[in-house]
């Protein structure tokens, strides 16, 4: 496929790349590579030796969690095209640990619980998320797919969990949230042996929902994914998305009661209002003019 070909989102010239339909001019985000496909936020991993994620692109995530947060974005979408010297595909090589030759026990301590909370965070974060992996996703970049809602594969893509082998263990999320993913039998699997995955073998254990052809077939699904999410209304969708991952392991009761005020959310935003006088124009394709995200205060 030519470059001409591509979807529109891989062209940084696209006008929609430059913040079109209202988005606001990006941020400094470090080594990560920003930039709008409408409202959908596009990260492109393209830095260090393999994507490795040390300090600086951790401050890039930072810097994207808050953008997520204010609300410019209805989704985002992470994807690679990086490849070694070799032409070995790479998503997420794993973090990068070369940067801590020296640091003191705790420097490293202190590090991965950044890593950890900025994992958390960006998996909370008020848009629909979706991952494109071409290629070597180890360590971190397995981690890194707890946080996306839907995560697409080719064929070159690979997971593994190789920490126990280095006298550690997958601490920014591995083994607290992967299990919620895959189940916790699979996830003892990838974390004691270190097994490496192939995309149809992630797809089976439910580590990503579908195995595309090629990183441009990947990139148009999942633009088509976060077209489909922008149409609707960003706190409605904020709203399910926060209800649903509480309700994970919560009892009956409290699960009710937290798809209840998600609701009455939407209904005190006056998002309901604008999808009951809009819904003929809604049947009929078009989209209404809904509000900003409005999230309830802490």
């Amino acid at each position: 496929m030519s470059a001409d070909d591509r979807p529109k989102l891989d062209r940084p010239g696209d006008s929609a790349a430059e913040g079109a339909d209202g988005a606001p001019p990006l941020p400094d985000a470090g080594p990560l590579r920003l930039r709008w496909q409408g409202r959908t936020l596009v990260v492109e991993l393209d830095h260090g030796r393999a994507n490795e994620m040390g300090s600086d692109a951790l401050a890039g995530w930072e810097v994207v969690c808050r953008l997520l947060e204010s609300g410019a974005a209805r989704a985002l979408l992470t994807y690679s095209r990086r490849r070694s010297p070799k032409g070995a595909a790479i998503f997420i090589s794993g973090a990068d640990v070369t940067e801590r030759a020296g640091w003191a026990e705790a420097q490293v301590k202190a590090h991965v619980r950044r890593q950890r909370d900025l994992l958390a965070r960006l998996r909370r974060a008020p848009v629909f998320h979706v991952a494109v992996v071409n290629g070597v996703a180890f360590g971190w970049g397995t981690e890194f797919l707890i946080t996306a809602d839907y995560r697409l594969a080719t064929p070159e893509a690979r997971f593994a969990l190789p920490e126990t082998g280095l006298g550690i263990l997958p601490g920014a999320g591995g083994t607290s949230e992967l299990w919620a993913l895959i189940g916790v039998s699979q996830a003892l699997r990838l974390g004691m042996t270190g097994e490496e995955l192939s995309a149809a073998a992630a797809q089976e254990i439910g580590l990503v929902q579908e195995v595309v052809d090629d990183v441009d077939a990947g990139l148009a699904r999942a633009a088509a994914l976060c077209r489909a999410v922008g149409r609707r209304s960003p706190t409605a969708v904020a709203m399910f998305k926060r209800a649903l991952l509480d309700s994970v392991g919560s009892s009956g009761l409290h699960r009710a009661e937290l798809e209840a005020r998600a609701y009455e959310r939407c209904v005190d935003a006056g998002e309901a209002a604008i999808g009951r006088a809009g819904f003929k124009e809604i049947l009929a394709g078009g989209v209404p003019a809904w509000g900003p995200l409005r999230l309830p205060e802490a």
